[in-house]
């Protein structure tokens, strides 16, 4: 039986921050305010839909979009091989500019807007991690994201003392971050304190947004806190700052 064999495929076409438009798979499952769980590298794995089910069954409507990778596929040198290659080779992404956010997150927030919009409420979940980490942030930027979640964000790529701080956010898309997080939008961020890849961008966040950052981090040098090196105190943090705030 297939993982998704259960979860409603559709797709979503919205207006990219590059002014083109671009249409991606999604996949839909539940009842109750939504939610959007960005896949990580190199997609949308097992683990990465097992978490959508948690979600799911902790009573909230997941819509997870299908960005690059194969669906189902596992997590292994050639699948993250390939997936690097799709992003690599893709204007969507930002992978090693400081200053800059990914143009696929005007695709996000588009699609935010249109689940904020059929289920009502305050406002839409949203949490990305690893390659798409930061975008929760830059989903942010928009009023129909209420409940922002940064699982160990890793671009820009490092190395170098710049890009391990950045944000992937352009100065005008952290100002309204900033404005937000002034007025009331708290950003949760989950983390391994000795993760390589997530370079310094948590303390760049509790300078940026101070309190409003409710900061993670937990012991070694693991890296996907929700997935494959899943933390169950993660999980639980990451649903309960849900039920809070939708």
């Amino acid at each position: 039986m297939s993982l998704l064999e259960t979860w409603t495929r559709g797709e979503h076409t919205g207006e990219t921050l590059r002014g083109t438009t671009a249409t991606y798979p999604t996949y839909r499952k539940g009842t109750g305010p939504g939610v959007i769980v960005i896949h990580e590298i190199p997609g949308l794995t097992p683990d990465v839909i097992g978490f959508g089910e948690e979600v799911v069954a902790a009573g909230f409507t997941v819509v997870m979009p299908h960005l690059f990778g194969k669906p189902e596929a596992g997590l292994n040198p050639l699948t993250v091989v390939n997936a690097l290659r799709q992003v690599c080779v893709s204007r969507e992404f930002t992978k090693l500019a400081t200053g800059e956010t990914s143009p696929v997150t005007g695709w996000l927030r588009s699609l935010a807007r249109e689940l904020h919009a059929e289920l009502g409420g305050p406002g839409v979940g949203a949490l990305g991690m690893c390659f798409t980490g930061g975008f929760a942030l830059a989903m942010m930027v928009d009023d129909a994201v209420a409940a922002p979640v940064v699982c160990q964000p890793s671009v820009p790529f490092v190395p170098g003392k710049k890009r391990a701080a950045d944000l992937n956010l352009s100065p005008a898309d952290l100002g309204v971050v900033k404005r937000r997080a002034a007025d009331g939008c708290q950003v949760l961020g989950l983390q391994y304190d000795g993760d390589p890849m997530t370079g310094t961008r948590f303390d760049t966040l509790s300078h940026e947004i101070g309190d409003a950052f409710l900061r993670v981090d937990f012991p070694g040098r693991q890296h996907s806190t929700v997935t494959t090196h899943r933390q169950q105190e993660g999980v639980d943090r990451v649903l309960a700052f849900f039920s809070d705030k939708l």
